[in-house]
């Protein structure tokens, strides 16, 4: 009988951990990332010949080999993070706002709207103030009606904020047909570009100075909410069990819009900075697929604002240097998206080994049963 239930027994078991520290966690991504470099130099020369070495030094060289692509490349970290960071509250409530990319384009649409508008009659700094306002109550509304059904109707958040990214998505194309400049072109162009009014002024001598202290600024302020406020511990507890939530008197319906607004806010800023911080446009593509690349930032840093800034510029370097790659080395994007592909891989299985142990079956143990 012992020799029949030892048998049985798998030669590898996965056990959920307890807890483990944060130099241990950090040791398993950074061993992660250096297999990750390991692999992808193997199939660089596997595939193209090339030497490994020139290909990362060229993705390097692709996001920060200039001054210029070093601003561009911290320039879109910070619009990742910026929409990581609404995303955050959301995530940690256990609430699937999968719909970051259409709050984004609202917030998108009425700055592109107030800078044609009325760039021409108020003060930039007025008008700055103004779309500001604006896009926040934007992507604040884009938030809430979906946590509203949620509350109140318990509909599937997922596929409601999925969906509410295609209404957002054919009210930009609406907006970019009734804008187009110059006519018949299919697109709005770049808005007061002789005046530019409504354009972020440049802070520190930088195009870009003032997105990052916006986006820093917020990721702080997300991360003081979350951790030392009592609606931070409210969304903490609803998102570990609603039933004791409940009991210990937290209105879940209450927190669950409150929490959505603020993400929905967040993200309807992320399009005000993308739209006058950034392109001085609108289109379809404003949120470039953000919104989902800024859920893969909110799970790897656990909701941790501050690590979400490390994440975003991994994320965004990756990007930046597999663009350069495929211009240098003359490949296609298929070749330089697997070498990226590879990295994100072992970046994402290091959660598992964070979160998950595997137990191999000794032979005393099987000899002792």
């Amino acid at each position: 009988m012992s020799t029949a239930n030892n048998s049985k027994e798998p030669l590898l078991r996965i056990a959920k951990r307890d807890g483990i520290s944060r130099p241990k966690a950090y040791a398993i991504r950074v061993v992660a990332v250096l297999l990750s470099l390991v692999v992808s130099g193997i199939f660089i020369f596997a595939v193209t010949k090339l030497n490994p070495v020139e290909v990362y030094e060229a993705i390097f060289d692709g996001a920060f080999g200039t001054s210029k692509r070093s601003w561009v490349t911290i320039r879109d970290s910070m619009m990742l993070l910026c929409i990581g960071v609404g995303l955050a509250p959301a995530f940690k409530m256990k609430f699937w706002n999968i719909g970051a990319e259409g709050q984004v384009l609202v917030g998108g649409i009425i700055t592109a709207g107030f800078m044609r508008a009325l760039g021409a009659s108020i003060p930039t700094p007025a008008l700055l103030v103004l779309m500001a306002v604006a896009s926040i109550l934007g992507g604040c509304l884009w938030g809430v009606i979906p946590a509203t059904f949620k509350a109140i109707w318990n509909t599937n958040e997922t596929l409601f904020t999925l969906m509410m990214n295609y209404v957002a998505i054919q009210l930009t194309s609406y907006c970019v047909a009734l804008w187009e400049n110059p006519k018949g072109s299919n697109t709005v162009g770049v808005i007061n570009q002789s005046t530019k009014a409504g354009w972020f002024p440049a802070v520190f001598g930088q195009s870009y100075g003032l997105n990052v202290i916006l986006v820093l600024t917020l990721t702080i302020g997300m991360y003081i909410y979350l951790k030392y406020s009592k609606q931070g511990y409210e969304i903490t507890v609803v998102g570990d069990s609603e039933n004791t939530a409940r009991y210990a008197g937290i209105s879940v319906k209450k927190v669950t819009i409150r929490t959505m607004a603020i993400s929905g806010a967040i993200c309807g800023l992320a399009g005000f900075i993308a739209v006058a911080g950034s392109s001085h446009t609108i289109s379809t593509s404003t949120a470039g697929g953000r919104g989902f690349t800024a859920i893969i930032v909110a799970w790897l840093a656990q909701f941790n604002t501050f690590v979400m800034i490390l994440i975003s510029l991994l994320l965004v370097f990756l990007q930046k240097g597999a663009i350069q790659i495929a211009s240098q080395f003359n490949l296609n994007d298929y070749a330089s998206n697997i070498i990226t592909g590879i990295i994100l891989f072992f970046i994402l299985g290091s959660e598992f080994f964070i979160n998950y142990r595997v137990i191999l079956r000794s032979g005393k143990e099987a000899e002792h049963k």
